[in-house]
């Protein structure tokens, strides 16, 4: 495994960084501050992403565009170190329109859409116009088993009429966000329970579409939102259907797959920042007659930090190597490995960050507060740590099954005296 930067990637962190420092760096307080004053999208994002495009920083992601959709084609091993960058500040992917949900949304669109439902939704989306949601997780079920699904779209005519109720949907405050990609069940007693659900375009305008609140996480308020939203007797067209009746369970397991290896790349970066600050207030602040980088408590925290970042670093580089070179699919195992440990190590620095700045560490004076809290809720998102963890033991319990009586030798050797 290689995983030495190419010359073309060694160019983009180049840039990426200088953009970084040039243009987002310099408005993180005025983000803040006009987030605080209720404006939203922010006043100067569409200025950026316009200049983002112009110096080739645009649809990163996406390795597979045509030659008339603009973007820089980057494999998942490529991608990696730039989503670390762009991490590092919460709101700047959006900038490059490298933004969730919207990236896994224009994959979805690019690999199952019609022309028409790509010529009217993928287009904007792939130039930045529009934003949009992935509507699955449902609050009266357990939605990391997508078989139990509730929502229920049913087949009239030339049309499908949608009910249901879905929770916790990003992006559906954004004032741009136009279409939800929405999970159902088309079939609900189909035999194959993998086969009952699929995916149907909805317009966040469409009669019978209700936002009924956007919900804070740990008390923290994102205003593009994280929304509680009912459809009742929702009508969309039977064209608005993605691929086929039956095939929203394989286009999900699709679209998690580089959904959840962009999420550990971006936590990577934060963690990357909560260690640089700790560093940093390590060297600044005394307590008792020494640098705090100079009391054993928090030497360890600063070592172990780098230890759990490069270790975690690596994984993440070896998972999106193994995407490209055998899917999703074939990296399965992998994927649920950095997504159980990507989260956790990101709260764990973050609070190792919070508890070297005392009181300051809790506060807005600092980004470690909202390092901590979006680590801890990837813990749920794109399905929760026992999921991803029950996979990986299922995986290592096949393997054992597959070659057994192996280590037998090794359990009947004697016992030395």
């Amino acid at each position: 495994m290689d995983f030495d930067y190419s010359p073309k990637v060694k160019t983009l962190r180049r840039r990426l960084k200088n953009f970084m420092g040039d243009h987002i760096t310099p408005r993180i307080q005025q983000h803040h501050n006009e987030i605080k004053a209720g404006i939203f999208p922010v006043s100067f994002m569409e200025d950026l992403k316009e200049l983002a495009k112009s110096e080739g920083l645009w649809n990163l992601f996406l390795p597979h565009l045509k030659e008339d959709e603009v973007g820089t084609r980057l494999s998942n091993l490529d991608y990696a170190p730039l989503a670390e960058i762009m991490g590092r500040v919460q709101w700047s992917p959006e900038v490059f329109n490298c933004n969730a949900p919207d990236t896994g949304n224009m994959e979805i669109l690019h690999m199952f859409g019609t022309e028409a439902q790509k010529k009217h939704w993928l287009t904007p989306l792939l130039d930045g116009k529009i934003r949009s949601a992935f509507a699955m997780t449902e609050p009266d079920v357990s939605s990391s088993d997508a078989t139990n699904i509730q929502t229920v779209m049913r087949r009239d005519k030339n049309d499908y009429v949608i009910n249901g109720r879905k929770w916790f949907i990003s992006n559906a405050a954004h004032p741009n966000c136009k279409i939800m990609i929405v999970m159902g069940k088309t079939d609900p007693n189909n035999e194959n329970i993998h086969r009952q659900q699929s995916m149907i375009l909805v317009p966040m305008d469409t009669a019978g579409v209700t936002v009924e609140r956007n919900i804070t996480i740990m008390n923290h308020h994102s205003p593009e939102g994280h929304c509680e939203i009912t459809f009742k007797d929702v009508r969309v067209p039977i064209t608005n259907i993605l691929g086929g009746e039956g095939d929203g369970f394989m286009m999900a397991q699709t679209r998690l797959g580089p959904g959840r290896i962009h999420h550990c790349m971006r936590s990577i970066g934060q963690s990357e920042l909560a260690l640089d600050l700790m560093v940093e207030r390590a060297q600044e602040r005394k307590a008792f007659g020494k640098y705090l980088h100079q009391h054993g408590a928090v030497s360890e925290w600063i070592a172990h930090s780098r230890m759990e970042i490069d270790q975690a670093r690596l994984l993440v580089l070896k998972t999106a190597d193994m995407i490209d070179k055998v899917g999703a699919k074939g990296a399965r195992k992998e994927i649920s490995m950095i997504k159980a440990i990507i989260p956790k190590m990101q709260t764990t620095i973050a609070d190792r960050a919070m508890q070297t700045f005392g009181a300051m560490g809790i506060s807005p004076d600092t980004p470690l507060a909202d390092i901590w809290t979006w680590g801890r809720a990837l813990r749920y998102a794109d399905g929760p740590d026992e999921v991803h963890l029950r996979s990986i033991a299922r995986m290592e319990i096949k393997k054992a099954q597959e070659k057994q009586g192996f280590t037998l030798p090794y359990l009947t050797l004697p016992l030395r005296s």
